[in-house]
């Protein structure tokens, strides 16, 4: 049986992930879904993007932690990235589950449509705390496009405001994911479209990880709401040996 950490996306904590993570456990295998910097309640807004990353290569190693099937949700990408790069020693596989997949310099802004860059810039302005918040009606038809309004608009309550220097930092990584030497995965979530089709998650942002094993899934963005279940299946076959 593995160990599997999960890490959520923006907006999240690791407690939406739990009924994911019960569903692993119940097949025998330990869960951990800690909550990054930044997203923790009462924490600042100014979080950036290494301290993010911090928070959970700190998490590896104050947990002692090893062989670790480490999986990282959508802006969760960056952070696993991160996390691989500091600490390789620590884990067994990647897994990325509809996730951003950066190089070296490169920030979660340049890995989505100019529509969003402007919308968030927007939001953040307005905003002035630092933090940035995804508007109602593109949670419902992008992110969670699979679920009722009821589980849509239940998800959404949860949702906390997101640091929004950890989607313009720069990741800094000595090793690109396609030149890291612990086996990789992607996820794909056939019916997200939280990015647009024309500019997708795979094989985009996929085929940045060099060799790696395609698990696809139907779903949205936001599968850990809608059927979790479903995904709890498929970070098992992404996992696996």
């Amino acid at each position: 049986m593995g160990t599997y950490v999960l890490v959520h996306g923006a907006w999240h904590t690791g407690k939406e992930l739990e009924p994911v993570a019960a569903v692993v456990r119940a097949e025998g295998h330990t869960v951990h879904a800690p909550t990054i910097k930044g997203n923790r309640p009462g924490d600042s807004k100014s979080v950036g993007l290494n301290d993010a990353i911090r928070s959970i290569a700190d998490y590896l190693h104050e947990s002692d932690l090893k062989e670790v099937v480490l999986v990282g949700h959508s802006y969760g990408g960056m952070i696993v990235t991160g996390v691989a790069d500091l600490r390789p020693d620590r884990i067994r596989r990647l897994v990325y589950w509809n996730a951003f997949v950066p190089n070296n310099g490169e920030c979660l802004n340049d890995m989505v449509p100019p529509h969003y860059v402007g919308l968030f810039d927007t939001i953040a302005a307005q905003r002035g705390d630092g933090s940035v918040v995804l508007p109602f009606p593109i949670w419902r038809e992008a992110f969670i496009n699979d679920a009722d309004l009821e589980t849509a608009q239940r998800a959404y309550d949860a949702l906390n405001p997101h640091p929004f220097k950890t989607f313009t930092d720069k990741i800094s990584l000595k090793t690109n994911p396609a030149d890291m030497s612990m086996a990789k995965s992607y996820i794909n979530c056939t019916e997200d479209i939280s990015l647009p089709h024309h500019y997708p998650w795979h094989p985009r942002l996929s085929q940045k990880l060099g060799l790696f094993r395609l698990v696809q899934v139907p779903g949205s963005h936001e599968l850990c709401f809608s059927n979790p279940g479903r995904l709890a299946r498929a970070i098992i076959d992404a996992g696996r040996d």
